[in-house]
C-alpha cells in the first residue's frame, strides 16, 4: 500500500493520486498554462521525495490538466508576474523560486524511479525544466517547445545551458537566442524529446500504465515507447547548414553581421529577431552556452542561479533587463522593450562579464550540495 501523500500548498495547481504503481502528477493552473508558483514547485518536490521512498510507487507521470475547450498546455514556464511583482518589491521569495526551481530540475534529472512527461502542447521555460530530465519526453502533435526567455531579457535557465548545449551543432546557440519554438518532430530530431504520441492517445496511455503495473524500469519505458508513432520530417533540418555556419560566430555581433550577410529570407528573419532580444542578455545568454557545453548540470544550475541573481540584483528594480523585459511584454504589454544597451554591437566583454562572477563564495553557494 502507498504512503499517505503529504500536504499541498498550492490550491490544487498541482494533484497527486497514486493509481496502481503509478504515481499522476497534474498540473492544474490552466488558466496560465500551468505556469509554475513558487506554491507549485513545492508541491512538486515534496510528492517526488516522498514517492522516491514509496516502494509501493514504481513510476511517476506528469501531464498537463486538460483545458476545455482550448489547446493543451503542459507548462509554460515560470510566473513571471510575480517576478516583475517581487523585484520591484524587493520580495525574497523571487530568491526561493530560482533557488527551489534548480533543485526540482536537479531532482527530476537524477530521479531514482522512471520519471514520464507528456508534454502536450505548450512546453516553455519552466516546463522544460520539469521534463528535459524525464527519463521519457513525450511530445505530440501540439506541442510547441522553447526556451524563449530572451523576450524577456532573461537567459535560458532551469539547466538550459546544459540540454541546449548538447543539441546537434550549433543549434542550441540558434535556439537559445532566438526562442525558436519547435514541433514535435524538430523536438525529436534535435534530442530535445524522445517520441511522439497522438494527443488524442494520452489519457490511454494514462489508465494503460495505471491498469498494468510492470516488475523493472524497461518494462515501463517499453509500455511507453511501444505508442510511438512517426514523428514526421524536420522543418529545421532545411536551415542546419544556415544555422551551423552563422551561430558558430564567436559573439553575437559577429552572428549579425553574418546573417547580414546572407540574403535569404530566413535570414533576415532570424537577424529581426536577435534585433528585438535584448542585447546584454543575448551576450550573456551566448556565454552561457559556451561555459555549458563543459559542465555537469550541477555546475550549470550553479552557473545559471549566479545569473538570476545579476538578473535582478545586478541593476535593481526598473533597471534591471528582466524587469524592463517582463513589463513591454506582460504587464503593459507595449512590445518596446527599453534595453540598455540598445544595440548588440555595443554590448562590451566586461558588462557580460560581471554576471559571470558569484554573489556568493563556493561554500555559501544555495546549489553547493547538488551533485
Amino acid at each position: 500500500m502507498s504512503k499517505p501523500l503529504p500536504s499541498l500548498y498550492s490550491g490544487g495547481h498541482v494533484l497527486a493520486e497514486v493509481r496502481g504503481a503509478l504515481g499522476l502528477l497534474t498540473l492544474n493552473r490552466t488558466n496560465a498554462l500551468n505556469a509554475l508558483s513558487l506554491e507549485m514547485i513545492r508541491d512538486l518536490t515534496a510528492v517526488l521525495l516522498h514517492w522516491a521512498d514509496d516502494a509501493a510507487v514504481q513510476a511517476v507521470l506528469v501531464r498537463g490538466a486538460p483545458r476545455e475547450g482550448k489547446p493543451p498546455a503542459f507548462c509554460a514556464g515560470g510566473d513571471i508576474r510575480f517576478f516583475h511583482r517581487a523585484a520591484l518589491a524587493g520580495d525574497p521569495r523571487v530568491e526561493d523560486f530560482f533557488t527551489e526551481e534548480y533543485r526540482l530540475n536537479h531532482l527530476i534529472h537524477h530521479y531514482p524511479k522512471p520519471y514520464i512527461a507528456l508534454m502536450d502542447g505548450v512546453v516553455m521555460g519552466g516546463g522544460m525544466g520539469i521534463s528535459q530530465g524525464a527519463s521519457l519526453r513525450v511530445v505530440t502533435e501540439l506541442s510547441k517547445l522553447a526556451m524563449p526567455e530572451t523576450n524577456i531579457g532573461l537567459f535560458p535557465d532551469v539547466g538550459g545551458g546544459f540540454f541546449l548545449s548538447r543539441c546537434p551543432g550549433y543549434v542550441g546557440e540558434y535556439l537559445a537566442l532566438t526562442g525558436h519554438v519547435l514541433g514535435a518532430a524538430d523536438a525529436v530530431a534535435l534530442k530535445l524529446a524522445d517520441g511522439v504520441v497522438p494527443s488524442s492517445s494520452l489519457p490511454g496511455l494514462v489508465e494503460a500504465l495505471a491498469d498494468q503495473p510492470h516488475e523493472s524500469v524497461p518494462q515501463w519505458l517499453a509500455a511507453v515507447r511501444a505508442r510511438f508513432v512517426d514523428a514526421g520530417a524536420p522543418q529545421l533540418a532545411e536551415h542546419r547548414d544556415a544555422i551551423d555556419r552563422h551561430f558558430a560566430a564567436p559573439s553575437v555581433a559577429a552572428m549579425a553581421e553574418s546573417l547580414a550577410s546572407d540574403a535569404s529570407p530566413w535570414a533576415a528573419q532570424t537577424l529581426a529577431a536577435l534585433r528585438q532580444r535584448s542585447p546584454l542578455m543575448l551576450g550573456v545568454t551566448l556565454e552561457q552556452l559556451r561555459r555549458a557545453r563543459h559542465m555537469t548540470l550541477a555546475e550549470d544550475l550553479r552557473m545559471e542561479r549566479d545569473l538570476v541573481r545579476h538578473c535582478f540584483a545586478l541593476r535593481l528594480g526598473a533597471a534591471s533587463e528582466t524587469v524592463e523585459g517582463i513589463r513591454a511584454l506582460a504587464i503593459d504589454k507595449d512590445h518596446s522593450p527599453r534595453w540598455n544597451p540598445a544595440r548588440i554591437e555595443d554590448v562590451t566583454a566586461d558588462q557580460v562579464a560581471a554576471f559571470f562572477a558569484s554573489p556568493w563564495p563556493a561554500f555559501a553557494h544555495p546549489l553547493r550540495d547538488l551533485a
